[in-house]
């Protein structure tokens, strides 16, 4: 009956004035476009969410198949953990996994020195990284998101955890492991068996990812993924003690005020107008959806931006197709060409002699 009782409570939607976040962003995944802020801007402790960028990093520089030995870095391990020892040896993968189901800090120490050497150098990295993204008030001092002896932290805003969130997604590594409920994994010594400690994921049917956080200082950290009716989102709630309730609430109220319109068809695509390449076809890879409430229908344009490439092949990026809201660039995808002609080679005076004399 508690469970039960504790389901009914995350399903009541709230209104999104009453959510109770120190700070909080609701962000379109697809699209250029935010549904909800408060306090977006303002940096804060982030605590363990912070293994989305440690996740990120190690996807994006490392062998995942590598099998790495534990060493006794995780001495100086403390708070969630998934318990592995000294010279036990496991995927980096798989450490991952540990990493982003039950928080392991024991797992961030040693991804941390198998990716970049220690502690530092990883740190680096992130930085690096953050700033490539363009996470302007974000500054990563270790792979965990505990605070240093010093007191100092992990800090970041709701929107550039979001912008992380955003930009790893679009990773399908990252996506495979965000999303994970339930993990078995079989290191040189024992079998483990992780579930996720974000609830929402088995409670919420559209949830799609998530990664939590706490800590004394930081309080309750959530970035969660969610998808309905083409609809995708990214919520960040940082310091927030009702962030499963509130992320619902979120959830909750853009589902119900938007709907994904199919603004690009991808077996309908033309261009009118062109007629550079009237001989070729024009196409995109997939459908494109934006999320619209009913009065914004008006305000939407397709331009579509070709370059006339004069030497061209089958499969190439010819261009682009900017959609606009109003006057703001919501969202950008690419413009393929698929020709069947022979392209011909210009010859040079000699070569025609020489082609002349050949076939004679």
């Amino acid at each position: 009956m508690k469970k039960m009782a504790l389901i009914l409570l995350l399903m009541i939607p709230l209104k999104v004035g009453a959510i109770s976040a120190a700070s909080a962003i609701v962000m379109d995944l697809d699209n250029d476009r935010i549904y909800y802020e408060h306090n977006s801007n303002t940096p804060h402790l982030i605590a363990s969410t912070t293994k989305i960028m440690t996740c990120l990093v190690a996807i994006e520089n490392a062998d995942l198949t590598k099998q790495v030995t534990v060493g006794e870095e995780i001495l100086k391990s403390f708070g969630s953990a998934i318990y592995i020892e000294i010279g036990e040896k496991l995927t980096l993968k798989d450490l991952l996994y540990g990493l982003m189901l039950r928080s392991g800090n024991d797992a961030a120490m040693v991804i941390a020195k198998n990716v970049a050497g220690d502690m530092a150098g990883f740190a680096k990295l992130m930085n690096a990284k953050a700033q490539e993204i363009g996470m302007t008030n974000t500054y990563f001092y270790n792979a965990h998101g505990l605070e240093e002896n010093s007191g100092e932290g992990n800090t970041s805003t709701a929107y550039d955890m979001a912008l992380l969130t955003k930009y790893a997604y679009q990773n399908k590594t990252f996506r495979e492991i965000f999303g994970t409920k339930n993990k078995t994994v079989k290191s040189s010594t024992k079998t483990y068996s992780w579930k996720s400690k974000n609830k929402l994921i088995h409670r919420y049917d559209y949830i799609t990812g998530g990664k939590t956080g706490f800590t004394e200082k930081a309080r309750r950290t959530l970035v969660t993924t969610g998808a309905k009716d083409n609809i995708n989102l990214v919520i960040v709630t940082l310091n927030d003690p009702n962030d499963f309730q509130d992320h619902i609430a979120l959830y909750e109220d853009v589902f119900a005020s938007y709907q994904a319109l199919k603004v690009l068809d991808q077996k309908n695509f033309k261009v009118k107008k062109d007629k550079y390449y009237a001989n070729d076809t024009l196409y995109i890879k997939n459908d494109v959806y934006l999320p619209l409430k009913t009065d914004e229908q008006k305000d939407l344009r397709i331009n579509y931006a070709l370059t006339k490439l004069k030497n061209y092949e089958d499969g190439d990026v010819v261009g682009q197709a900017e959609i606009y809201l109003k006057e703001k660039v919501v969202r950008k995808t690419n413009i393929y060409v698929h020709t069947s002609k022979e392209k011909t080679t210009k010859l040079s005076f000699w070569q025609k002699i020489w082609r002349w004399f050949k076939v004679w």
